[in-house]
């Protein structure tokens, strides 16, 4: 009844008497930014008199830094077009955090605009992050792998939103962390944008018959930091798809979309539904039932990231490794590993006369050196 009582509640008051079924009706959108420059250096504008010439002076500044010149100029050639910019106040400014000029020579090599910004929207920009991280070390390990999170965006007025929405959410600053260092983009996002995806999941939990509505929003964020950065649409498809799929009841799906099935919503939809598909017939052709499926499903929803082809060979290596399919279906995460790691874990322990109908397969999802611990114990006896 799950996914009926889904559908129907979540279908637009004016809709609900028409024969064609509209689900979680909130607007469907992709998480694009706008890049408004209101806070870039105030002499920042293009020449009106030859808008093909290039700064020289600039350019000249930027090779002696080591700048990757024609990198930066692939990526936003209207930045070399500029009269006048702010490059020696992000170099300084940059150097007072502690980045060294090999850094700041990579970060303006990949994303150029950076040189726009003036010292007054860095230091509040700063300010904001250092709000969510430690040490000023931590914020320039993220400007090195990815500078676009910093700068892309230069309201800094919408940063401070979306950090002070998303703690009201009572989400906890370890995991706002997580946030802004793997999902920086969340960040640049237009407030509005946040909310709607909150207020898709608060109407999946009520729809559920769930009743800690921020509860359940917070802890699919906490599982899964990507999902703020991909569209309503995607992850309403998923949802929809997985309590069809799975014809799960209003408890087994809170369960699920609040522990493992998390991760999964920002899937691409195709790519769930095509691995969902192959899971099926392959545990088929191992003598499975749909119930087994489903089992396994419940069990590690994760197992659906995986690729057709990949999946296939992992299951034939534990299957031709003496391993009974119904042990896989019980511990689904030994597959987290590669085919090549699974191959020479069996190898070595059929070499010990390992039986896993007794022992079980628990083993092979140990780490590498726990592994090797078990191995040397295993060898002594």
């Amino acid at each position: 009844m799950a996914l009926q009582q889904l559908l129907f509640l979540l279908r637009p008051h004016a809709s609900r008497f028409s024969r064609s079924v509209a689900v979680f009706k909130h607007l469907s959108t992709t998480n694009t930014e706008s890049d408004n420059t209101k806070n870039d250096c105030n002499h920042d504008k293009t020449d009106p008199s030859n808008v093909a010439s290039e700064n020289k002076s600039l350019l000249e500044n930027l090779s002696l830094l080591g700048v990757d010149v024609q990198m930066a100029r692939r990526r936003q050639p209207g930045v070399f077009r500029k009269i006048q910019t702010n490059e020696q106040g992000l170099i300084d400014f940059l150097e007072q955090k502690g980045a060294s000029r090999d850094i700041i020579a990579s970060i303006i090599s990949r994303f150029p605009r950076a040189i726009t910004r003036s010292e007054e929207h860095l230091e509040e920009r700063w300010r904001l992050w250092r709000g969510i991280f430690n040490t000023d070390a931590e914020v320039v390990n993220i400007l090195k792998r990815s500078p676009e999170s910093f700068f892309r965006s230069s309201d800094n007025g919408n940063l401070e939103k979306n950090i002070h929405y998303l703690s009201s959410l009572g989400i906890k600053p370890k995991d706002l962390h997580r946030l802004l260092t793997m999902a920086p983009r969340i960040f640049s996002n237009t407030l509005a944008l946040n909310r709607m995806m909150v207020e898709l999941l608060d109407s999946v939990c009520k729809s559920l018959g769930g009743t800690e509505n921020e509860k359940f929003a917070r802890t699919v964020i906490s599982r899964n930091v990507y999902i703020l950065i991909r569209s309503t649409k995607r992850v309403r498809s998923n949802i929809e798809f997985l309590l069809s799929a799975l014809e799960l009841n209003n408890d087994e799906a809170l369960k699920l979309l609040q522990g493992h099935g998390a991760k999964i919503l920002d899937l691409s939809h195709e790519s769930l539904k095509t691995n969902f598909r192959n899971l099926k017939l392959k545990l088929k052709s191992l003598g499975c039932s749909q119930e087994q499926v489903r089992e396994l499903i419940l069990n590690y929803a994760p197992i659906l990231f995986v690729s057709s082809d990949t999946l296939n060979q992992k299951l034939d290596c534990l299957v031709e490794g003496g391993i009974d399919i119904r042990r896989i279906i019980e511990k689904p995460k030994v597959m987290d590993y590669s085919v090549t790691t699974l191959k020479h874990r069996l190898e070595q322990l059929h070499q010990l006369g390992y039986d896993f109908e007794v022992n079980g397969i628990s083993i092979l999802d140990l780490s590498t050196k726990r592994f090797k611990s078990k191995l040397e114990k295993l060898r002594e006896l």
